[in-house]
């Protein structure tokens, strides 16, 4: 009883290879098509294509992440009509082609949040670290959105007034340019990274949420999973909702995938084993007062995918991110909680039973340095979080079974 080992892969140009990855240890790889725009239909071949090379190592195609939403379809404008269809023509394709599980997101615009890509941690290795008033400060100084001083309260907007009174010019733009571009580059952000004008681009597309709310954005979330889930059903495919991450508003944009509440909520839109979660620890932990084991409790026969990482919380809605073991999260009961789901399911004869999970980002470390990457996935901190992940939960599912690992 274990469960799956997966590793996310960017395809041919990621550094690490499959061959690499083959030799880990790993069982299941998680990617997507990242050359197909968001809105298009992912063809059969070329799904197959990818699939067989992943074959090849004898590995499988565990999890596509992530067949994105457009943004067309989070705001239900008029071109949702053809947009629906293309996204459920792609889940009928995926599923011809065996592919079981598809994670995505409905976060507005900004997919997810850091306002420093190379943090230090004490020991000299580095992550990323959101700090809010920073990010308060873009908002407000350098984005200059329309009345964002109102979304902060004083203290925050004393402490933005500080940050960026101490920037140079070069660092606003590089804030700027980390937040809108490098963050968002490599998982089909909404923003032209090579537009000259890429802070105004940005800007339009926060003005195209001015009049959805909260409720707004759930009532459009709702219309699509009363679309997708009979289709998913269909083709055989898990669908697994992506956390906000973080998990609270910003840019005066709706979040509504952050609290145990919001996770229910979406659970009960479609009563559908397809209509599931996927469990973001590092996303999730990103609140302080999410109780994450609580959350893995209560949502537990939904969750069909894993990211587990860690945080460290600060003051303020700032957290950075830490080794996968320690921080915020207490991830021993985290994974308690999980392998006692998959056991129930074996028990019960569900056929899920794999529960893949991926170590979620990883601290740069060691040769990390030496190699190109996207934010948060270097290879030697990704694996050390790997191994450190797998041998706690040898050592639960041992004291949960009885038995030696199998």
């Amino acid at each position: 009883m274990a469960l799956e080992k997966t590793w996310r892969w960017f395809g041919k140009n990621d550094s690490v290879s499959l061959a690499y990855i083959q030799q880990m240890g790993v069982e299941g790889i998680v990617t997507a098509l990242h050359q197909i725009n968001p809105g298009e239909i992912w063809p059969v071949d070329e799904i197959r294509t990818v699939k067989a090379e992943i074959e090849k190592h004898d590995m499988r195609w565990s999890v596509v992440e992530s067949l994105p939403v457009s943004e067309g379809i989070k705001i239900h404008d008029a071109g949702y009509p053809r947009l629906i269809e293309n996204y459920k023509q792609s889940l009928k394709n995926l599923g011809e082609c065996g592919i079981d599980t598809v994670c995505y997101n409905f976060m507005p615009v900004l997919d997810w949040a850091r306002t420093d890509l190379h943090f230090r941690n004490r020991r000299g290795g580095e992550s990323m670290l959101f700090d809010y008033p920073t990010f308060a400060a873009f908002d407000i100084h350098i984005l200059k959105r329309k009345n964002a001083s109102e979304d902060y309260d004083n203290t925050i907007l004393r402490k933005a007034e500080e940050r960026i009174a101490a920037m140079t010019g070069e660092q606003k733009e590089e804030l700027a340019h980390t937040i809108i571009i490098v963050t968002q580059a490599f998982i089909n952000g909404a923003v032209d990274k090579n537009a000259p004008d890429y802070r105004q681009q940005f800007l339009h597309y926060l003005e195209t949420y001015q009049d959805i709310g909260k409720e707004g954005l759930r009532k459009n979330l709702s219309a699509f999973l009363n679309d997708v889930i009979p289709v998913a059903e269909e083709a055989g495919i898990n669908l697994c909702i992506h956390p906000d991450d973080p998990p609270f508003p910003l840019l005066g944009l709706p979040r509504i995938a952050g609290t145990l509440d919001d996770l229910l909520w979406i659970i009960r839109q479609h009563d559908s084993l397809s209509n599931g979660l996927t469990f973001c620890t590092g996303s999730l932990s990103g609140r302080e007062d999410n109780d994450l084991v609580a959350m893995a409790n209560a949502l537990s026969s939904q969750i069909h995918f894993v990211h587990l990482r860690n945080t460290v919380s600060l003051q303020n809605r700032s957290f950075y991110e830490s080794d996968h073991l320690h921080g915020s999260v207490d991830m021993y009961s985290v994974i308690k909680v999980l392998l006692e789901e998959q056991a129930g399911r074996i028990r019960k004869g569900r056929k899920d039973i794999r529960m893949p999970f991926r170590p979620d980002h990883g601290i740069r470390i060691l040769d990390d340095y030496s190699r190109t990457a996207n934010p948060g996935y270097p290879l030697y901190g990704r694996l050390k979080g790997l191994a450190e992940i797998d041998g706690m939960q040898q050592a639960i599912g041992r004291m949960i079974s009885g038995r030696p690992p199998g």
